[in-house]
């Protein structure tokens, strides 16, 4: 989990979905990793707990709308463990550092758009774009918002849009280190060396085509 933003486009759209995620939040199992039962599992350090912490902190202090804190978990039976729950905020604006920055924490921010204009120049403008996606019946707003926003991999009405490995896997901007991709035809090219072999071979009777020392252009 890294930058997870949610754009809703409308106050009417907004109003009806955040219910909905605070229902789902709230409903998140969270225990031992190896419980495959669980929906998840502790975070990796103590310090990787403190950094998540103080994110929630300073949303908090820039004055998003902390709709569901799960800084209060406990797990029987693991209760030294690095756990938190998922967290939803509402109210979050571009300028914002949980907005921002790469959390790597199950924290969910809101943002609220006017119009989808509005919601491709939120994404355009970040400094990531690894993958979004859009959520929509029409067509033409699907297809306006694809070719329009600025990120490696986009979903449409797909949660995820991870592609299979045959396709290319990767973002743009600072979601991008180096300059190839970690699937598709860029992973052949990360793990071979390409050779060029120019070759002509002269026809029966070569003796009467002569010398030639050009380079062969067919």
């Amino acid at each position: 989990m890294a930058i997870s933003v949610v754009v809703c486009v409308g106050e009417e759209i907004a109003d009806r979905l955040v219910p909905q995620l605070q229902k789902r939040t709230q409903g998140l199992k969270i225990g031992p990793g190896a419980d495959t039962g669980n929906d998840m599992g502790p975070l990796i350090s103590s310090e990787a707990l403190a950094r998540v912490n103080s994110y929630i902190e300073q949303g908090l202090e820039q004055k998003a709308e902390l709709i569901v804190d799960g800084r209060k978990v406990t797990v029987n039976g693991f209760e030294d463990g690095y756990f938190i729950g998922g967290c939803l905020f509402d109210e979050v604006t571009e300028g914002m550092t949980i907005y921002q920055d790469e959390i790597f924490g199950p924290v969910l921010c809101v943002v609220r758009a006017t119009d989808l204009d509005q919601a491709i120049a939120l994404i355009n403008g970040h400094q990531y774009g690894n993958g979004c996606c859009i959520f929509t019946r029409d067509g033409g707003t699907a297809r306006y918002f694809s070719d329009n926003v600025q990120i490696g991999m986009v979903g449409v009405n797909v949660a995820l849009p991870v592609p299979v490995a045959s396709q290319s896997f990767g973002g743009w901007k600072r979601s991008l280190f180096g300059d190839l991709y970690v699937y598709g035809p860029d992973a052949i090219r990360f793990y071979t060396r390409r050779k060029t072999i120019t070759q002509k071979w002269p026809a029966q009777g070569a003796a009467a085509e002569g010398t030639k020392y050009s380079f062969p252009g067919n």
